[in-house]
């Protein structure tokens, strides 16, 4: 059984940067992936960015490479996301999960999930 908490969101401006953290409990095997989604109001849970446990070997949703970097660290079971360049577009509840089996932008391949933390973008 893994933990997810995330933590970071907030209210910021245009232009802003913000880093979420997720932090996890329980065992996180080398060939697990952590995935970064995100969902705005009305809208479907979307793929941010995924990273692989053991490697550290990253993926991005193309309309975010650039502007978002996914990042982890071992030693604190805790992954990070760095948003830089922040717009209105951004808003939404941003959801950490793991998937065991490998490399996947579909939500329903990851196993765990944290209970989300709020990111809201103002113009």
């Amino acid at each position: 059984q893994i933990q997810l908490v995330e933590s970071g969101g907030g209210l910021v401006q245009t232009g802003d940067s913000l880093r979420l953290s997720c932090a996890a409990s329980g065992r996180a095997y080398s060939s697990s992936v952590m995935g970064w989604f995100r969902q705005a109001p009305g809208k479907e849970r979307e793929f941010v960015a995924q990273i692989r446990w053991g490697a550290g070997t990253t993926h991005y949703a193309d309309s975010l490479k650039g502007r978002f970097t996914i990042s982890r660290d071992k030693s604190k079971n805790t992954v990070y996301l760095q948003m830089d360049n922040l717009k209105p577009e951004d808003t939404a509840v941003y959801y950490c999960a793991v998937n065991r089996n490998g490399f996947s932008i579909t939500p329903s391949d990851y196993d765990y999930w944290g209970q989300g933390t709020q990111v809201t973008v103002s113009s």
